[in-house]
C-alpha cells in the first residue's frame, strides 16, 4: 500500500481531530474500581491514535498517556501460544466460541470443560499458562520483549498494578483452581498467574497500541522497524476471535455496529484491526457496565463509518480511506 499523500494524510488528520473533539466531553460511564489502582486514572483522559501500514500515525487528544494494556494483552497472548504450540495444542486448551456472558465469569464450556475462548478471563489464564516459562521472570520478560517489538519501543510492567492486581486476584484464583481441578491448567497455579497478571500490568500509550495493532494488520510486520514481529499464518486465528469474542457480551453489538477484529480493557484501551490496511487504538478511563470504554467505543463507530472500514461495507472496496492511500 502506497503512503497517502499529504492532502490525505491532512484529511485523515482532520477527522481523527473531529472524532476527539466530538467525544472528548461525554462524561458516561465510570474508571473501574475493582483493581484499586486503575481507581486512579484520570477519567478526562481521551486519545486516539490510528496507525497505517504503510508507516503513517495519526494523533489526537491524550495519546502519549500511559495506562496498562489489561485484557488487550489476551489478544497477544494468544497469538503467541499458537506459535509456541500450535493450533492442536492450544485447541485442548481452550475453546474459540463466544460465551455471551461477562469476562470474569467463572464459567467452562459444559462438555469440554475448556474456557469459552481466549478473550475471556478463564481462556486468557489458561493462555497464560500455555506460554509461561521456566521461571516466572523469564516468561514475563519473553512477553514484554515481544511487545517491545510490535510497538517499536522500550515498555514496562507496571509494578504497582501488577500488585494491585495480585492481591485482589481471588475472582481469578478461582478460575484458575477450577481449570485445575478440570486438567485444563498444571498445578503451577502462581506461575500462571504471575504470568497473566504480569501481562494486564503492561504500560503503553494509544500510540503503542496502534502500532501492535498496526502490526497484526501488516501480517505481523512493524510498519515503522520493518521487524517480524508475529508468524503471520496464526494472525488470522487471533482476528477472527477477536471479531466474535473481543468485546465480551457486547461482541455481537459491535460485529454489528462497527464490523472490525477488536479487543477491550479495563484499564480503558480499545484496539481495532482493519487486515491488511490499519491499526486503530483508542483510550478514555471511563467505562460502561460491560467493562468497555465508553468515548473509544464511540470514536471507534465514528471512525469506522466515515472511513468505511466495516468488513462487510458495501462501499469498503472503494471507500473514501482506501481511495486516500492508493
Amino acid at each position: 500500500m502506497a503512503i497517502a499523500s499529504s492532502s490525505a494524510s491532512a484529511q485523515i488528520q482532520k477527522l481523527v481531530d473531529a472524532t476527539y473533539e466530538k467525544y472528548k466531553d461525554v462524561d458516561d460511564g465510570a474508571v473501574a474500581t475493582y483493581i484499586p489502582e486503575l481507581s486512579k486514572a484520570n477519567p478526562d483522559h481521551f486519545g486516539i491514535c490510528l496507525a497505517t501500514v504503510g508507516g503513517e500515525v495519526f494523533t489526537a487528544g491524550d495519546w502519549e498517556q500511559e495506562f496498562t494494556i489489561q485484557s488487550i494483552s489476551k489478544a497477544f497472548a494468544f497469538q503467541m501460544a499458537l506459535e509456541e504450540r500450535g493450533r492442536e495444542e492450544v485447541a485442548k486448551h481452550v475453546g474459540v466460541e463466544p460465551s455471551g456472558d461477562a469476562f470474569n465469569a467463572i464459567e467452562l464450556e459444559a462438555t469440554t470443560m475448556r474456557p469459552f475462548n481466549p478473550m475471556i478471563n478463564a481462556g486468557a489464564i489458561a493462555v497464560s499458562s500455555l506460554i509461561k516459562k521456566g521461571s516466572p521472570e523469564e516468561g514475563v520478560r519473553g512477553f514484554v520483549k515481544r511487545m517491545e517489538k510490535a510497538a517499536g519501543r522500550p515498555l514496562r510492567i507496571d509494578e504497582s498494578v501488577y500488585m494491585s492486581e495480585s492481591q485482589t486476584g481471588n475472582r481469578n484464583r478461582a478460575i484458575a483452581y477450577l481449570m485445575l481441578n478440570c486438567g485444563i491448567i498444571d498445578a503451577e497455579v502462581d506461575h500462571t498467574l504471575h504470568q497473566y497478571f504480569s501481562q494486564c500490568s503492561l504500560l503503553v500509550n494509544t500510540k503503542d497500541l496502534a502500532m501492535m495493532t498496526a502490526t497484526l494488520a501488516n501480517l505481523g510486520v512493524n510498519p515503522v522497524t520493518k521487524t517480524r514481529v508475529f508468524d503471520f499464518q496464526f494472525i488470522k486465528d487471533v482476528l477472527t476471535v477477536m471479531f466474535t469474542c473481543g468485546l465480551y457480551d457486547y461482541a455481537g453489538e459491535w460485529a454489528y455496529r462497527v464490523g472490525l477484529p477488536a479487543k477491550s480493557g479495563v484499564g480503558g484501551g480499545i484496539i481495532s484491526v482493519v487486515n491488511r490496511q490499519l491499526g486503530l487504538a483508542v483510550y478514555s478511563p471511563k467505562l460502561d457496565a460491560r467493562g468497555n470504554s465508553v468515548r473509544g467505543i464511540l470514536a471507534c463507530k465514528e471512525l469506522a463509518s466515515h472511513l468505511g472500514l466495516h468488513a462487510f461495507e458495501f462501499t469498503n472496496v472503494g471507500s473514501s480511506f482506501i481511495e486516500w492511500l492508493i
